[in-house]
């Protein structure tokens, strides 16, 4: 199923995932974790979301990094192009 996603939404879906900044990942491997956290979450938008807000919760002190190198991130991936679940 291809879906399409805004930047924000992206950029949260990408903070759930496994993906680390420190890992220095081309806008590919970014939209390639954005699609497999999203499929571990069934294509359940609200879900992966969820997440998000349980590991704000989990890491405060780690939340505003993370999310900025995820917007980042989002805003270099062709957030134009269907992502596919």
């Amino acid at each position: 199923m291809l879906i399409t996603m805004s930047v924000c939404e992206m950029a949260q879906v990408l903070f759930a995932s496994a993906l680390q900044a420190s890992d220095e990942p081309s806008p590919e491997q970014a939209l390639t974790a954005i699609e497999n956290r999203l499929r571990a979450c069934h294509g359940d938008l609200g879900d992966c979301l969820a997440r998000v807000a349980q590991e704000a919760g989990d890491h405060p002190d780690a939340y505003t990094t993370r999310m900025r190198w995820a917007l980042t991130m989002a805003d270099r991936v062709n957030s134009t192009s269907p992502v596919l679940v």
